[in-house]
Formats: C-alpha cells, sequence, structure tokens
C-alpha cells in the first residue's frame, strides 16, 4: 500500500528515521515513482520500489519490519467492517507472502478492520507454521493521538505533554480512552466526558465525513 493515501506520508517518514537502512515499497500501481521522489532525500536509508504480486517476494526478502496500510479507504457511511470482504482478502495475501519470505519480521497491520485483520493474519502465520505472537502487532496509535489532541484542547495544554492510555480494538465502542489515567491528571464532568469518548471512537468517521469520499484518515 505504498503508493496509498496513508501508504505515501508513512513512507517519507520512514524515509526521514535514522533507525532506517532500507526501505522497499509495495504495491499494485505507482511505487517507482514513489521510491524515485523519495529516494532524493537525504537520509541514509535505500529506496526501491517494488510493482505487483511478481515483484512482493523481493520486496520482503531480508526485511525486519513489515508495515501494511494497504486495502481500499472509507468513505462517507461506511463503517470499518463494511471495509472487510474487500481488505480481509488483501491482507490475507499480503501476509502470507511475508510468512513465506519474512518470517522473522515484525508484522505492523494498518489496513481496517484492524479488529479483524490481525486475527486473519495470525491464522495466516499459523497456517505457515511460524506464528509469534509478539511479532504480529495492529497499529492503533492514532486512536492514542486523537485522545491526547482532544484533551489538550478541552484543557489549554500542550499536546505533546499529554498522555492518555487508549485500551481495547480499533473501531468504535471498542476504542475505551482511559482519561482517568490521563497523564497530567484531568478532570471532566460527566456530561462532556461522555462527548469527548464518543469523539474520540468517532474520529476517523469525522475524517472521513470531512473528506467527502476523497480518502480515509491518515
Amino acid at each position: 500500500g505504498a503508493s496509498g493515501g496513508i501508504g505515501q506520508p508513512l513512507s517519507l517518514l520512514l524515509k526521514n528515521s535514522p533507525l532506517v537502512s532500507r526501505l522497499t515499497l509495495y504495491d499494485i500501481a505507482h511505487t517507482p515513482g514513489v521510491a524515485a521522489d523519495l529516494s532524493h532525500i537525504e537520509t541514509r536509508a535505500t529506496v526501491k520500489g517494488y510493482l505487483g504480486p511478481e515483484q512482493l517476494p523481493d520486496c520482503l526478502k531480508g526485511c525486519d519490519l513489515v508495515v501494511i496500510p494497504a486495502g481500499v479507504p472509507r468513505k462517507p457511511g461506511m463503517t470499518r467492517d463494511d471495509l472487510f470482504n474487500t481488505n480481509a482478502t488483501i491482507v490475507a495475501n499480503l501476509t502470507a507472502a511475508c510468512a513465506q519470505n519474512c518470517p522473522e519480521a515484525m508484522i505492523c497491520i494498518i489496513a481496517n478492520p484492524v479488529n479483524s485483520t490481525i486475527p486473519i493474519t495470525s491464522e495466516v502465520f499459523k497456517k505457515h507454521g511460524v506464528y509469534n505472537p509478539n511479532k504480529i502487532f495492529g497499529v492503533t496509535t492514532l486512536d492514542v493521538v486523537r485522545a491526547n489532541a482532544f484533551v489538550a484542547e478541552l484543557k489549554g495544554l500542550d499536546p505533546a505533554r499529554v498522555n492518555v492510555p487508549v485500551i481495547g480494538g480499533h473501531a468504535g465502542k471498542t476504542i475505551i480512552p482511559l482519561i482517568s489515567q490521563c497523564t497530567p491528571k484531568v478532570e471532566f464532568p460527566q456530561d462532556q466526558l461522555t462527548t469527548l469518548t464518543g469523539r474520540i471512537q468517532e474520529a476517523g468517521t469525522e475524517v472521513v465525513k470531512a473528506k467527502a469520499g476523497a480518502g480515509s484518515a491518515t
């Protein structure tokens, strides 16, 4: 998914990371152009784009970390569950290739619905006999980022100094912000707390509506 609305800015961030020495980009279209663009950034990571299923094994060989933002984005009126039929197949195919070509890599799944794509990934790795639960992750940091930003906005705090733990899943009411455990400690009236919790849980939908079908939240 390196050429998509999430994949491109994510690839830019990874190219700028001093921790990355080799960055391989895969998608079904446009990755050579994305790779050429990123290769001009003056950081040590080498960049190469791979295109189409026949090039996927070469893209994955030797990888220590694989990040998968692939899949169709949400459109207004859709829930993350509506993406299941399409994205489940995409994730299953990509993770099968990971199990075959970089079984020891850490696998980070962004593709929604994360609540479902993580179990799919686990089953794929079990099928190939290389399952390690310590190396498969659902990327839900976005919920923490949103919680921190919204709390800071309401309390007039520096968002960089706010930390709201968020547990559970990555869809609607499965997103559980532990505002009582926030650092620094904050308090809200019950009605405001209910509204704040609901906004954190539905923040992705807020972005999807605002983009009016042009993409999902990055």
